[in-house]
């Protein structure tokens, strides 16, 4: 009785404080009044996950830490506040340092929380959330994002501390992340993970790139290289208000239920590297971007204006087998694309990068004329030698092989509405993350996933630990009869879906055939994914026990989603 009176005490002061906060969004800036290509693209500081010992790679520890200082994300906005990564306060950065590691050489990571008690952002206490006490510290907890590792280094949303781990999560273990980096080399990110604050803990700033490299593998590619030629390329979008701070929303669009919690966060100032709309001058010659989209929940279909064209070479954290070719190209919340860009065959002096997603994506607002650029490339005009190339083939790996399938799942994703049809929550299966485990795959095992999305959004849906393949996507005909029965029974066997998924298909983008974490799952298709619990590049066992607790997880990378309650935990078996 006493947890129900504090809980309902804790709604009465959220909804005062909404109603209180509301005047502030007066002062929210138009993003489209801001001058756009006025800083310079920023090259965050890079930090070796490794040393160098008598010529040999060694293991290496960093203790890297959460702070609270400003950041200037525009030449004509006052200091923002926000949460950055970084060595040390001063060194601290949005997004946060790019951390080097090397294939097989061990890294480990001490993740220290300097964060104040109280946050910088509004958040909902209704929804379930790390830490119901809005005094007791900020909870956070580091997930790297596309790594293979023991669960517990892998950032459960359980495993939260506050500042100087004066309180920690019911899953918390200790206080050093090990990163055995024996994967593929490819793109990573780290970011927070705190049950029911990633969003907010992430719009503060707490984001930053990780690359797994392998040179005996890929320095014969003779790809772009050098942190002038090879650079990742963090991507998110932010509202701000007139004093510099981050907007986000004080009232939610049920505040009778959830008084601070809307369904997805958009900002209209698209920000590269720290900077909103930057610039970055290139010479006539191939470049290599990691593109993250590091945003809450907006979509980018990437395009340049004057029809430069992207060659991909990697998809979210693997290689794909033959470089791919396009003119535009979408990219979820959390997905990474590997991409060359040959400025040499440009035709005019500058390119501009640019988006056209809607948002809400597929069916949302069109895109305005502040979210409708993201930066802008300079073109020097003399050219000059490139010794760098794309080669005809990369890195190929196995192929999802069907015929060693062990088992078939149904992951259905439901989102249910109040009275006035706005949405509440989100679940994958019906169930909220504290339901017990239903997914055990087994360790080295091959699964195939069949995921129903009953919803009208696009959810990047993302897999911890494991690798998966996308091999198609159906649409579902008589789609609401169908959902009224999933509705009632929450079984796709019983509800007959092979009966349902005879609509048209839509082609897997060529880029988007290798190995990925993240995928996009349309709005009323059924989308067929073959996923690996094992390496891809070896026929190794894990070298961690991928059995020991407290397990992954998986869910939608929409962050107000995975928020609210769209993410599910699995748990791997011998």
């Amino acid at each position: 009785m006493e947890r129900t009176l504090f809980h309902k005490i804790l709604i009465l002061l959220a909804i005062y404080c909404s109603i209180a906060c509301s005047s502030a969004s007066d002062n929210l800036i138009d993003a489209s009044k801001l001058e756009m290509f006025v800083d310079e693209l920023p090259d965050m500081p890079r930090i070796q996950g490794y040393e160098v010992v008598d010529g040999v790679s060694k293991s290496k520890s960093l203790n890297i830490g959460m702070f609270k200082k400003t950041w200037k994300f525009h030449r004509d906005l006052p200091p923002t506040p926000v949460y950055a990564y970084g060595l040390d306060h001063d060194r601290a950065t949005v997004p946060g340092p790019t951390i080097e590691a090397l294939h097989g050489v061990n890294t480990y990571v001490t993740w220290q929380n300097h964060l104040p008690p109280n946050h910088i952002l509004p958040w909902d206490p209704t929804i379930s959330t790390a830490l119901p006490n809005k005094t007791n510290g900020i909870p956070t907890v580091v997930h790297l994002h596309g790594g293979i590792h023991a669960s517990e280094s892998d950032g459960n949303a359980n495993s939260w501390f506050t500042a100087e781990f004066k309180q920690r999560g019911p899953t918390w273990t200790n206080n050093v992340s090990h990163y055995p980096n024996n994967q593929q080399p490819g793109n990573l990110w780290y970011h927070d993970h705190a049950m029911g604050l990633t969003r907010v803990n992430l719009l503060a700033g707490l984001i930053g790139a990780y690359i797994i490299r392998h040179p005996f593998v890929e320095v014969p590619l003779r790809l772009p290289q050098g942190n002038d030629f090879d650079r990742p390329l963090v991507v998110f979008d932010r509202s701000f208000r007139s004093d510099g701070s981050i907007y986000m929303n004080s009232t939610g669009n049920n505040p009778s239920i959830h008084p601070q919690w809307q369904p997805e966060y958009f900002g209209d100032a698209i920000i590269v590297n720290g900077k909103a709309w930057p610039r970055l001058t290139v010479q006539k010659r191939k470049y290599r971007f990691r593109i993250i989209n590091a945003s809450n929940a907006r979509f980018f279909r990437f395009f340049f204006t004057n029809g430069l064209r992207f060659t991909h070479v990697g998809s979210d954290s693997a290689y794909i087998e033959k470089p791919v070719e396009t003119k535009e190209f979408l990219l979820g919340p959390s997905e990474i694309t590997d991409i060359i860009v040959d400025f040499s065959k440009s035709w005019s002096k500058v390119a501009i990068l640019a988006n056209d997603a809607r948002y809400p994506y597929p069916s949302g607002d069109k895109v305005n004329k502040a979210n409708r650029k993201v930066m802008k490339f300079i073109i020097l005009p003399n050219k000059t030698v490139d010794e760098s190339q794309v080669p005809k083939t990369l890195i190929k790996y196995p192929s999802g092989d069907l015929s060693s399938v062990s088992q078939t799942r149904y992951i259905a994703i439901y989102e249910y509405t109040s009275k006035t049809d706005e949405p509440t929550h989100l679940l994958i299966n019906g169930k909220p993350y504290e339901a017990p485990v239903t997914e055990t795959p087994k360790v080295g095992s091959t699964e195939v996933w069949y995921v129903i999305n009953l919803t009208e959004d696009n959810h990047p849906l993302h897999i911890h630990l494991g690798l998966f393949k996308v091999l198609d996507q159906t649409e579902l005909v008589k789609l609401e009869e169908f959902k009224e029965c999933m509705t009632k029974l929450n079984d796709a066997i019983k509800c007959h879906v092979g009966n349902y998924t005879r609509g048209k298909k839509l082609t897997v983008p060529a880029h988007e055939r290798g190995w990925k974490n993240v995928y996009k799952m349309s709005p009323g298709f059924v989308t067929k994914i073959v996923v690996r619990f094992s390496y891809i590049h070896t026929n190794a066992s894990y070298e961690f026990d991928a059995t020991a607790e407290p397990g992954y997880a998986y869910h939608c990378h929409m962050l107000d989603h995975e928020d609210n309650a769209m993410m599910r935990p699995f748990k791997v078996i011998k």
